[in-house]
């Protein structure tokens, strides 16, 4: 096993040519890579947040209205989602510090959110990982989470802002008005709790689903859940909640924004409404809340992230990841004490990742899924100008960017990425790839440089051979066995 080779394409992103050849101290090159905060990003070309803020109404306010506009407003919201995924794969592609955006990528995928299924999530996706992930990546896991719980893209991908408590004052009010309709087909459609939030906080964001909690604590945090919406576009209660009077410190609902009807303009944010909220206690994993807003909730996700099945289910899933599809025990548990005596800090957590033992061991593989292995590609060939094909392509690859099919995210193990028709999409897509007029004067054997082969691997010789076309010898190096592997 190459160690500087190791530290490239198992902890960063994929080797560049010539790049191991410069790393003498691999453990030390990503723990640099670890200090201060992570870099920043800023929105692309039209997707600033007040852009996004104004295509999200203006589909919500067609309604049923005229069927053209209505995917001419779409469209607008596809072609944000695709600015934003373009400007996403190249920080992938083009960064100095890939073990950073790894733990970006891994973490935007442990708290996902998709925009497969929800138009709403398709330009939120992007600010997603970028005010949510990024800022919290080398900071600390309750404050990812909080700002996860609040961003207006997990709030629509998992239904929490139409979620109304049973007894609150906006269901009081839609029944007393329900009641005074002429017939029931005027009554107005209703809306009562959504669980489907508190369910993944509690089984894919922290404890996990052997995490110790039962049907009764799902529905006792969506309770608390209750009121947190979405600022900026018409939603259950926002009319209710203009008339009601805020509470807690300065003027605030338990420590949220005050109260309003919807924002006519501007950004997508985060409100608690009152209205909205269930009254009462609550009891979560047999701990009693008393009656406050929005503090409720916030105090429960701070004891959730602090709770011992999180860190080991946190652990085990950072250990598969870094180490190989079954996980060591003794790993594992050494990441989930770090995890629980740091206190959710992940910049220690990703400092202990290195010093694993296990993860520089030669028998320790991990297979690339889709995207890790286009974005090697671009690295290992020079790339810096992804093209606007990267989300077809990654399509083609079956792992579009910010796309799981469910809540969990995308599987990180062989036995998902491995099957005949990936591999057979990696080839066609690497012979494509090799015909690039920009790559004729690159010589194949370069690509040496970015895989750990063993001695005597017949991959040399072969990309040696001139009579086997130049194109032909590129594709088989970046669809080989030796490149599907970090």
């Amino acid at each position: 096993m190459d160690a500087a080779l190791r530290a490239l394409n198992r902890f960063g992103l994929g080797a560049r040519v010539g790049e191991a050849r410069r790393l003498s101290d691999p453990r030390g090159w990503l723990r640099a890579q670890l200090r201060g905060d992570a870099p920043s990003v800023t929105p692309p070309a039209g997707a600033d947040p007040e852009t996004v803020g104004d295509a999200v109404r203006g589909l919500r306010q067609l309604g049923q209205g005229d069927e053209a506009e209505r995917r001419q407003a779409r469209r607008r919201l596809q072609e944000i989602a695709g600015a934003e995924l373009r400007h996403a794969v190249t920080e992938r592609v083009t960064s100095d510090r890939p073990f950073v955006e790894r733990l970006v990528a891994f973490w935007s995928n442990h708290l996902c959110v998709s925009i497969g299924g929800k138009v709403l999530v398709a330009p939120l996706a992007g600010g997603y990982e970028r005010d949510v992930i990024r800022p919290h990546v080398l900071g600390r896991f309750e404050d990812m989470v909080l700002a996860s719980a609040r961003h207006p893209a997990m709030l629509a991908y998992l239904d929490n802002f139409q979620s109304i408590g049973p007894a609150s004052a906006a269901a009081t009010l839609g029944q007393r008005a329900g009641r005074l309709r002429a017939t029931p087909e005027q009554a107005a459609p209703r809306r009562g709790l959504n669980e489907n939030y508190a369910r993944e906080l509690l089984e894919l964001h922290t404890l996990g689903v052997d995490g110790g909690y039962t049907q009764q604590d799902v529905q006792e945090l969506a309770r608390m859940l209750t009121g947190w919406t979405i600022d900026g576009i018409p939603g259950p209660g926002a009319r209710a909640a203009a008339g009601s009077r805020p509470r807690g410190r300065g003027g605030r609902q338990g420590g949220g924004p005050r109260a309003q009807a919807a924002a006519p303009d501007g950004p997508l944010r985060f409100v608690f409404r009152e209205a909205l909220h269930e009254p009462g206690a609550k009891t979560l994993l047999g701990t009693r809340y008393g009656e406050d807003g929005e503090d409720e909730a916030v105090r429960a996700i701070k004891t959730l992230c602090a709770h011992p099945s999180t860190a080991r289910f946190v652990a085990r899933k950072l250990v598969t990841h870094f180490v190989s599809d079954d996980p060591p025990q003794a790993a594992v548990d050494r990441v989930a004490q770090t995890f629980r005596t740091s206190g959710g800090n992940l910049k220690t957590v990703a400092d202990v990742l290195i010093d694993l033992p296990e993860a520089w061991q030669d028998d320790r593989r991990k297979f690339r899924a889709p995207q890790d292995w286009l974005v090697a590609v671009l690295r290992a060939l020079g790339t810096t100008d992804v093209r606007e094909n990267v989300g077809p392509l990654l399509r083609q690859l079956r792992q579009p960017l910010w796309s799981p099919a469910a809540p969990k995210g995308y599987g990180d193990t062989l036995q998902e990425w491995a099957d005949p028709d990936s591999l057979l999409n990696r080839g066609e897509l690497a012979r494509t790839i090799a015909r690039i007029p920009g790559l004729r004067d690159l010589d194949p054997r370069s690509l040496l440089e970015v895989v750990d082969l063993p001695a005597n691997a017949p991959l040399a010789a072969m990309l040696a051979d001139s009579t086997i076309a130049r194109d032909e010898r590129l594709a088989l190096a970046l669809a080989g066995p030796a490149f599907q592997w970090r």
